[in-house]
């Protein structure tokens, strides 16, 4: 990372940066960002900024650097609870961006555009975009074990396409093109089967009897939610990433809301065959 402003479009470093609470966005950045790093000859860093502790303080990028961003979608969107570290927190300064987004096998809608179009304003010039699948956070049946083999072939590509298209002297002329509605869509919304909206949002997991007091589930959760004196205890924002049901060594965690538990059995009935990813190079 560097401070000042860019004086040239010679990359000297790339950035894997990720917010992935179950792994899933975290594999698709990292290879993206490993194949680009091998096309370049350059070095490589991560920059994990899942947990809340990572998130405290500004972190400033430059011209020489190329950043591979990504985030899981929840409801077609950009988590809406990082939006504020996002548009905050992270700044471009110059240095050339990829957003990635990972979606559980039921679409991205507009998260890719959403991304692109905060990178942008946060100083990042996109040369390149995509979305990849990886397991969906309520289900182990949706996105099973994706990125798989196949999405790895697709996920080396891009990040050497992108390392090529920056060797052949690359220069920034707008945002990248990306698939997206101009005007965001709003947050997809489930709905039950008389067509009424479910709500989950202040839905939490529960604790089972079953429960160790390990403490991974504190640890794990990327809002901080769940209390480190009683785990059972969650009296922050859930956001539903399902960090602590899939980690528990024990199984302990789970939810029981009705409307939850429809909406995740519906998503599993409806979107069962395997979406294919994408990427867009400008």
């Amino acid at each position: 990372m560097q401070m000042g402003h860019p004086q040239e479009m010679e990359i000297k470093k790339i950035w894997a940066v990720f917010f992935s609470p179950t792994g899933g966005t975290q594999k698709v950045v990292e290879a993206v960002a490993k194949a680009a790093a091998a096309a370049l000859a350059v070095s490589l860093d991560t920059y994990d900024f899942t947990l809340p502790k990572n998130r405290g303080e500004k972190v400033v990028f430059g011209g020489a650097d190329l950043v591979i961003l990504g985030t899981p979608v929840i409801a077609g969107r950009v988590p809406n609870l990082l939006l504020p570290y996002l548009k905050e927190k992270i700044k471009g300064n110059g240095a050339v961006g990829v957003p990635v987004v990972s979606f559980g096998n039921r679409d991205y809608d507009d998260a890719l555009i959403e991304l692109r179009n905060i990178m942008e304003n946060q100083g990042f010039q996109t040369v390149a975009g995509g979305a990849f699948v990886s397991e969906h956070s309520f289900s182990r049946k949706l996105g099973a074990g994706r990125p798989d083999a196949k999405d790895s072939v697709l996920l080396t590509e891009f990040g050497q396409r992108i390392g090529e298209k920056l060797k052949r002297g690359w220069v920034y002329d707008g945002p990248a093109f990306v698939k997206g509605q101009k005007t965001l869509r709003p947050y997809f919304t489930p709905r039950d089967r008389h067509e009424m909206a479910i709500d989950i949002r202040k839905v939490k997991p529960k604790t089972g009897e079953n429960c160790c007091n390990c403490g991974i589930c504190a640890e794990v959760c990327p809002m901080g939610a769940i209390s480190r004196d009683n785990f059972s205890d969650i009296p922050g924002i859930c956001m539903k990433c399902c960090a602590c049901v899939k980690k528990c060594p024990v199984g302990a965690k789970f939810f029981e809301d009705a409307g939850f538990l429809y909406h995740k059995e519906e998503l599993e009935e409806l979107y069962e065959r395997r979406a294919e990813p994408e990427y867009f190079l400008s």
